[in-house]
């Protein structure tokens, strides 16, 4: 196989960093030019270094995926010392993969053909028929099309985890990153998490008040049934002394790495003790009181509640600032919540699904309700893989 992509369809925005990569298909995908002159704004993405050395986080937004007003994003967040290495490459090629994966399993064929072009009017995911006549993901029922996803997602993320060791100059073995993605097909949402960084979603619940909803699961180690799939490969989990409250993984024999999740990409040396690659991966049909989708690094929900963090995002004059706002105020939380700490590195994606007007109004709802809020304690799990 190979890691391919073509380069010529990265852009970045003139005011961010490395970390943060725009990709629009060949045709410009995503729609037209706004006031701005910029493609149509379908997400906010920022992502801001901490005091822990190099941004190992990595963020992404890709518009035109598989259909015309088709959209990936994705929050990556890396650790170990070549972290910052290995989020950036995930980051770039893991929507390839998964569009490709997705591709094969609709023309009926091998997963091994990456080289296809993922990007193309002609692929079988933007027509309303593939080539052998069937329907188009958006007229499956939500059950077929969360299980092609999810095998497509799965046989993505194992080839990206492949490919890593392939690399000669990036040291996966007690290196890896988090991922956390979400792909809307029309009105389909779908959700792959892997690691502990998270999705929530923000709603307006049938009473006009402000909801949010956690979409994945933190998969860390004080999760019973991770920590149990660890321990029955001869990983150990347990906690330092100095910090009680996070269960980490360890080696048979060794006190190290300590990593604090359970699933990762990268990490060899823990994948034959239980850490595993594979994500969770669930689906959403879009409801008509949803507003966004965050997706987000450890970094934040540290230090910020689900709740606090849609409400930032509805308190924020431009939704194009949204993900700022949030990493810039995780990053203030840091530093008064724990001064003696070095602040993490703060990345989110806010995907939204209404356009500006109907934002303007959903929101002026909300204030007008006196910024009460409802919340849903646990993720969603009607759909959970």
């Amino acid at each position: 196989m190979g890691i391919c992509a073509s380069s010529r369809r990265v852009q970045q925005e003139e005011d961010s960093d490395e970390n943060v990569v725009y990709v629009m298909d060949e045709q410009g995908g995503g729609g037209g030019a706004d006031g701005d002159g910029h493609g149509r704004k379908v997400a906010s993405l920022f992502s801001q270094k901490g005091k822990k050395g190099p941004n190992q986080d990595a963020v992404i937004l890709c518009q035109g995926f598989g259909m015309e007003d088709g959209v990936f994003c994705g929050v990556f967040d890396g650790h170990g010392r070549c972290g910052q290495f290995i989020s950036k490459l995930v980051r770039d090629y893991l929507p390839f993969m998964i569009l490709s994966h997705r591709n094969a399993l609709l023309l009926g064929g091998s997963d091994d053909d990456d080289d296809d072009p993922v990007f193309s009017d002609a692929s079988p995911a933007a027509s309303s028929t593939d080539g052998s006549g069937r329907s188009s993901p958006n007229a499956l029922a939500p059950a077929q099309l969360l299980e092609e996803w999810r095998e497509a997602c799965a046989n993505a993320f194992q080839a990206m985890d492949k490919e890593l060791k392939l690399q000669a100059n990036v040291d996966c073995n007690f290196s890896g990153t988090t991922a956390v993605c979400a792909i809307k097909q029309g009105k389909d949402l779908i959700i792959a998490n892997l690691g502990d960084s998270r999705a929530v979603l923000a709603t307006m619940s049938e009473t006009g008040y402000l909801k949010a909803v956690q979409l994945t699961t933190d998969q860390k180690p004080n999760v019973p049934q991770e920590a149990e799939r660890i321990k029955r490969s001869n990983g150990r989990v347990f906690a330092l002394k100095d910090e009680p409250s996070v269960l980490r993984v360890w080696l048979p024999d060794e006190d190290c790495p300590g990593l604090a999740m359970a699933r990762s990409l990268g990490d060899y040396r823990l994948k034959r003790h239980g850490v595993v690659s594979e994500p969770e991966v669930t689906h959403r049909r879009v409801a008509s009181g949803d507003l966004f989708i965050i997706l987000a690094t450890d970094g934040v929900w540290d230090v910020l509640s689900n709740e606090e963090v849609v409400s930032i995002v509805c308190a924020t004059p431009r939704k194009q600032h949204a993900s700022k706002a949030v990493a810039e105020a995780a990053a203030q939380r840091w530093r008064t919540r724990y001064p003696a700490s070095r602040v993490d590195d703060c990345s989110a994606v806010c995907l939204f699904l209404r356009d500006q007007q109907d934002w303007a109004s959903s929101v002026a709802a909300a204030k007008a309700k006196g910024g009460r809020r409802e919340t849903a304690a646990r993720p969603l799990a009607a759909s959970a893989s």
